[in-house]
């Protein structure tokens, strides 16, 4: 049987300069996440619909929250294949459209990870660990376009 779980957030927009919405470029679009017990993030729309470029925006957030699912289960399995990994960075990419209408969407994403193994690592039996993650990833399993991989490896220090 399934077993629930919630999570909460708070969104706070903070881009009344002093008219609110009078017009649509009367404010701004920027934005607080806060979440209980947790540092505040300065958020802003995606700077191409005139967001600010210095701050996170939800495409940002979406695509690292699904690169570090990955990671987290990523870890999970290496640890329980005896695959020691010593470092893992990510670049993830994606792509999106936007219609005339104004609408868009994630058309794909990539996540680039590159992780260093301690010698002695079956580099093969790493790789395949990326394929078993979409199947328990909640970013990855809740996403409507498809994740894909292309991983990079070395052995030694981190």
């Amino acid at each position: 049987m399934a077993k629930e779980h919630s999570y909460t957030s708070r969104i706070v927009w903070t881009g009344n300069r002093g008219e609110g919405t009078a017009h649509y470029r009367a404010y701004d679009r920027t934005w607080n996440i806060e979440t209980p017990g947790k540092p505040v993030i300065e958020c802003s729309n995606d700077p191409l619909l005139g967001g600010d470029p210095t701050r996170p925006n939800p495409e940002d957030l979406l695509i690292s929250a699904l690169s570090a699912c990955h990671m987290l289960w990523y870890l999970h399995y290496a640890s329980d294949a005896g695959i020691r990994v010593l470092a893992y960075e990510d670049a993830p990419d994606a792509v999106g459209e936007v219609l005339p209408t104004g609408a868009g969407r994630f058309l794909r994403a990539t996540l680039r990870p590159r992780i260093t193994l301690a010698e002695g690592c079956d580099v093969a039996v790493a790789d395949a660990i990326h394929a078993r993650i979409h199947e328990v990833c909640f970013i990855a399993r809740s996403v409507a376009f498809p994740v894909s991989y292309a991983a990079r490896y070395q052995i030694g220090v981190a």
